[in-house]
């Protein structure tokens, strides 16, 4: 099975690609964890990978598609959630034509819907553990004690540069305007199906599990 995870910055895709991997064995494609990994991993594709990035340009969508392609060359588990690609119509075209030569399709696309307001307010209040990871929130989810990791202990608590109100906004545009036209164009192939991305993260997930068991 082979889904998309589609929503704006802050959304929960990664949360609940997260969940996904554990519960159903899946592999998870994050174009930053690629490009991440790529770059240090001294492979003729990686190597093109660094140049780019090393120049401070974006990585172009050939690039992005050779990564997945490797994937999907590569044994995996149950199927793939796409989180962070496409993010546009171009891209959707890439990756249905790269999943059609590998004899595969997409079962679902996931839209995570959100409100605005509600989304500045998720994204602008969360850090995490830079030990572990743990994520947290100044209101919904605050650690035990203040500063202290309640999974791993750790003291060292950050928050990501473009957490801010300004900085969201800018990336919530640039998503209206490049990716949100892909939920008409996933409508139109009749694989979209949407859930309540400001919901609880259990609620959230219940509902992506409902539909993909009927998929």
């Amino acid at each position: 099975m082979n889904i998309i995870l589609l929503g704006p910055p802050g959304a929960g895709k990664g949360t609940q690609a997260k969940l996904l991997v554990d519960e159903r064995g899946m592999t998870q494609l994050s174009t930053g964890d690629m490009l991440r990994e790529a770059k240090s991993s001294g492979t003729e594709m990686g190597h093109r990978v660094a140049e780019v990035m090393n120049r401070g340009e974006l990585v172009t969508d050939e690039i992005v598609i050779g990564l997945i392609e490797e994937k999907l060359d590569a044994p995996h588990g149950n199927g793939f959630i796409f989180d962070g690609f496409p993010r546009t119509l171009a891209q959707a075209d890439a990756l249905g034509a790269l999943l059609a030569r590998h004899g595969q399709h997409l079962d679902a696309v996931i839209e995570m819907q959100v409100d605005d307001a509600a989304l500045v307010e998720r994204v602008t209040g969360r850090y995490t553990c830079a030990n572990c990871g743990a994520v947290y929130h100044d209101r919904i989810k605050p650690a035990a004690t203040a500063g202290v990791c309640d999974a791993c202990g750790a003291t060292q608590m950050v928050r990501r540069a473009d957490d801010t109100e300004d900085a969201l906004k800018q990336r919530l545009m640039e998503y209206y305007k490049k990716t949100s036209p892909l939920i008409g164009y996933y409508y139109a192939k009749g694989a979209l199906y949407s859930v309540d991305g400001l919901a609880e993260i259990g609620i959230v997930s219940a509902a992506i599990r409902k539909v993909l068991d009927k998929t």
